[in-house]
């Protein structure tokens, strides 16, 4: 862990902000709000280093499941509170939020920064293109549900959601068989663990304990932070579409963003592209179809039928960073591109009607 990463420890003073603005204070809802989202991003950056202390110490085919299943506990979470509040449109577009993040921010300004300080940088051609290929297979399944509505003139909620269970079911094989290729196949360790290559001093106590305390803090923010959106949506008129794309992955992953930004200013960008692909692929594959059946068990059943926008989005996405990975070196012009990608989706997304 770095001086500079270390700093958003100092964010976690909001949580004790965010339970007094919801149950104190009024409720204050901006307040809450506000509070919420900065603690988030302290409480996952707790729960991906204190994941990572753990895989160190446990070896790499544990450490490696350890990662696989907790990498993205901070995005599961907000999005199962959001799934019981019936906030259906916010977890969709925070899915893909959160995959466009990992794609093009992480992988477009790493390339960027490490190829301005490091010249031409150079990771594993193979490995990028295996996370490539599985972004690509990600987008036709979560495709599949959008193009039956489509093309079916008449149809039933039923059969959607009993396609969209089908399809979770496939994606969730798929991302078993991916891990269990990871952790028995592959020959580099350090690989298979998908620990980030940064000096880590806690013990296994240390870890451990952390690792529930920013599990408990998560679900105490996510809870505080869905329940004062319904009053700021009624009051300011925001979108679910628009906080669930910008805002929410932000906070859930802006310590794995910076600490890719990092590594490849050292001149590490196999890490970089290690973050972006696995992350991306873990919400696509993982937590995407997990949702949909606790979906069921919350009562506000939800489909894999995303809108149009972002299944272009997704799919520029997958095409982009998988021509970045196919020659396994990247500079900062690509970094550049790829960060042009971005911009032109989001100023579709900002005229884009939903809003």
């Amino acid at each position: 862990m770095t001086r500079g990463l270390k700093t958003l420890y100092v964010l976690a003073i909001a949580t004790p902000l965010a339970v007094l603005a919801h149950w104190v204070a009024g409720p204050s809802p901006q307040l809450a709000f506000a509070s919420a989202i900065l603690g988030l991003i302290a409480s996952s950056k707790l729960l991906g280093d204190s994941t990572e202390d753990l895989a160190m110490h446990t070896g790499p085919r544990i450490g490696g499941l350890l990662n696989a299943t907790l990498g993205t506990a901070a995005l599961l979470i907000v999005a199962a509170f959001a799934l019981s509040a019936g906030m259906l449109d916010l977890v969709k577009a925070s899915i893909t939020g959160s995959i466009l993040g990992y794609l093009l921010v992480v992988i477009g300004f790493s390339a960027f920064f490490g190829g301005v300080r490091n010249g031409t940088q150079y990771f594993d051609r193979q490995q990028a293109a295996m996370s490539a290929t599985l972004m690509i297979l990600s987008v036709v399944a979560l495709a599949v549900p959008a193009m039956y509505g489509q093309l079916v003139p008449v149809r039933n909620e039923g059969s959607v959601e009993s396609l969209s269970e089908a399809v979770a079911i496939v994606m969730i094989c798929v991302y078993v068989l991916s891990v269990y290729y990871s952790l028995y196949w592959r020959i580099d360790e350090q690989a298979i663990a998908g620990v980030h290559p940064l000096d880590r001093r806690w013990s296994v106590r240390r870890a451990a304990v952390t690792l529930g305390l920013a599990l408990a803090a998560t679900v105490l923010l996510a809870y505080v932070l869905v329940a004062s959106l319904e009053p700021l949506f009624a009051r300011y008129g925001y979108s679910e579409f628009f906080v669930g794309i910008v805002v929410i992955p932000l906070a859930v992953s802006v310590s794995e963003h910076l600490l890719a930004f990092e590594t490849a200013w050292r001149n590490r960008i196999d890490v970089s592209m290690s973050i972006a692909f696995g992350s991306s692929i873990q919400v696509s594959l993982l937590v995407a179809p997990l949702l949909v059946f606790l979906s069921l068990l919350v009562g506000h059943p939800m489909d894999l039928i995303f809108g149009q926008i972002e299944l272009v989005a997704l799919g520029a996405a997958a095409i982009v960073t998988t021509l970045v990975a196919l020659d396994g070196e990247s500079n900062w012009l690509e970094g550049a591109m790829v960060i042009a990608v971005y911009a032109l989706l989001a100023l579709a997304f900002f005229f884009w009607p939903r809003f």
